[in-house]
């Protein structure tokens, strides 16, 4: 019989049996000698992975001054899957919650995630951390984790500066670099640079002993990546005229905005009433928070950049710089005024007749500039009266009433300049320059906010033209063009020449015999200024003044607003005058003035009599 002699398939079989044999001992001998990275999986029962953040920038103001710094705080976190056999009312009495609470914290955590970290207790400050730190080593599954808590050395600013908090998941769905439980800025400049602030987070991987007692890095922190502090910033902002300012304000409604008219830069913008920064700060920062929510006075409101309120006769300026730009109105152009009983529109008080323009300003006369509003929207070089008033809103916008500065301002509204649109429909097209009056002395629809105000008085200090107001002067390590339109020049419609007569006559308004801001004059610098008395349908007029000065080479534009007040004369006039003093002079040479201001307390008696 015939057979086949199969033993070469033997060896065959054998040979594949050694081959493969040989490739696992190299694979395991690569897996465990060189290779650590499945030895990083096992050990992950005894290793944690520590997120380490980076401190937030430092904020400076013009002068250097720290505004804002961080400070060491601590977030205990917790690993639910490594939370076994413990003692909860170990763990309530270093809290200092109830047992209720502590079922509500692991529950959350748990929806989270029974493997990974998250917040147990937030914000522990480095003062109750100690009798933490003793008693953890008995508690498998909380661990702590350092952070940094933001602090304020001067009491000032709050709605400027803003506030951080922690992040909701519609943010971390914007932007993964958050994670839950991680913070992020909610307001003010801690939210629009944001970016910049937070900085760049790592990872340390320490190892963990049974006892939950860390033992040390792991690998001698070859894996770790080191945190990136964030980069500190410098604010236009001057640290001293913003308290003094605040120190003005207290126990009243309004708002202070001075700018450097020569680049743009907010020296100063309050507004009151305000709050301590602090309040926003730590494990007590959603209890404040909904307290000043809650408060009738709106503290939480900023009203330099989103109140509105008509100009009044601040506006009146502007109208007159319009007619000057329209050849319809000169210096020597007069108009009659028959006091309160004037029409269509009354005068406040009686004073002399008839007046020419400087005259006008200094007394703050309705009729005069009633009349020149009248002959800028009837001026015949336009035909008609709804083509004169289209020509004198592309004037009015052009000095930034009705939009938005967009630069870093928080909070900002456009205020409101009707165009012709608005009247078409309001009154089916039939209107005409009697229609809207109120319009030539800064009532009616219009509305501004307190920075477009002080901008004004920039404009009109710059002779045309200004700079968009903004907070930044400065970020340390970087080249990067933050915002190019910070430092764009705009200049209005109005030709330079046509502010001499209004900046003589907002200096007649304090050195004048007559002149409404008389009362407060200073003998070494030339003040140039203009009062406004606003209507209120619900309660006391507002009190409204714009200034600058020095008169020639300006250094310091601004806005002062004081709700249910009274005259322009009484109560804003004089914080501006005192503003100028302190930031030209350094200090006040009026201790009497200064004193009745920082005294006066309106809240209180408005709502006494009311």
């Amino acid at each position: 019989m015939y057979s086949k002699d199969y033993s070469f398939r033997k060896n065959i079989i054998i040979g594949v049996f050694i081959l493969i044999a040989i490739t696992f001992i190299i694979r395991l001998f690569y897996l465990q000698i060189i290779n650590d990275s499945y030895k990083l999986s096992a050990d992950n029962i005894v290793l944690r992975k520590v997120r380490e953040y980076p401190p937030r920038g430092l904020i400076y103001d013009r002068n250097g001054k720290l505004l804002v710094f961080n400070e060491a705080a601590y977030d205990l976190m917790v690993i639910p899957r490594q939370l076994k056999n413990v003692d909860t009312s170990l763990i309530c009495e270093l809290t200092g919650i109830d047992k209720l609470t502590f079922e509500q914290k692991i529950k959350k955590a748990k929806r989270y995630s029974y493997y990974k970290p998250s917040t147990f207790i937030k914000q522990i400050s480095k003062q109750d951390i100690g009798k933490i730190q003793e008693k953890l080593y008995q508690i498998p599954g909380l661990f702590l984790q350092t952070r940094t808590l933001r602090q304020y050395p001067l009491p000032i600013a709050g709605h400027m500066l803003g506030s951080i908090g922690e992040v909701s998941q519609r943010e971390i769905d914007k932007d993964r670099y958050y994670r839950a439980g991680d913070y992020i800025g909610k307001s003010g400049i801690e939210k629009y640079y944001e970016k910049y602030l937070r900085g760049k987070s790592g990872i340390s991987i320490v190892e963990v002993d049974v006892h939950n007692r860390v033992k040390g890095k792991y690998s001698k922190g070859n894996f770790d990546t080191l945190a990136i502090a964030g980069q500190d910033i410098t604010l236009g902002i001057d640290a001293n005229l913003q308290y003094y300012g605040e120190q003005l304000m207290q126990n009243k409604k309004g708002s202070i905005v001075a700018i450097d008219p020569q680049n743009g830069e907010l020296l100063a913008l309050i507004s009151s009433p305000g709050y301590n920064p602090n309040l926003l700060v730590g494990r007590e920062r959603s209890s404040n928070y909904s307290k000043l929510l809650n408060d009738t006075l709106v503290p939480l409101m900023n009203r330099a950049t989103m109140g509105t309120y008509p100009p009044g006769s601040t506006f009146k300026m502007v109208n007159a710089l319009v007619g000057l730009q329209e050849n319809v109105l000169h210096n020597d152009t007069k108009y009659s005024c028959n006091g309160p009983l004037s029409v269509p529109i009354k005068c406040t008080h009686d004073h002399k007749t008839p007046l020419n323009l400087s005259e006008a300003i200094e007394q703050s006369c309705n009729p005069y500039f009633w009349n020149t509003f009248k002959t800028i929207l009837e001026n015949p070089d336009y035909g008609d009266t709804h083509t004169g008033y289209n020509n004198w809103y592309k004037s009015v916008t052009s000095f930034g009433f009705g939009s938005k500065f967009n630069t870093d301002i928080p909070f900002e509204t456009g205020g409101n300049i009707p165009d012709n649109g608005y009247f078409d429909k309001l009154y089916r097209g039939h209107w005409n320059a009697l229609t809207v009056r109120s319009l030539s002395i800064g009532q009616g629809e219009i509305l501004v906010t307190p920075i477009q105000l002080a901008n004004l008085s920039a404009i009109i200090a710059n002779k045309g033209f200004y700079y968009p107001p903004h907070l930044l002067i400065k970020m340390e390590g970087s080249d990067e063009d933050i915002n190019p339109g910070f430092t764009e020049k705009k200049i209005t419609d109005i030709d330079p020449d046509n502010f001499d007569v209004i900046r003589k006559a907002m200096l007649d308004v304090f050195e004048a015999e007559h002149g409404t801001a008389r009362w407060y004059v200073l003998d070494s610098v030339k003040q140039c200024g203009k009062t406004g008395t606003v209507q209120n349908p619900h309660g006391e007029d507002h009190s409204i003044f714009i200034a600058f000065a020095p008169m020639e080479n300006p250094r310091i534009a601004l806005s002062v607003i004081v709700e249910n007040s009274g005259f322009g004369s009484t109560w804003a006039a004089p914080i501006a005058s005192l503003m100028i003093e302190k930031y030209l002079l350094g200090n006040s040479v009026r201790p009497a003035l200064e004193k009745r201001i920082m005294e006066g307390d309106l809240i209180n008696t408005n709502n006494t009599e009311n």
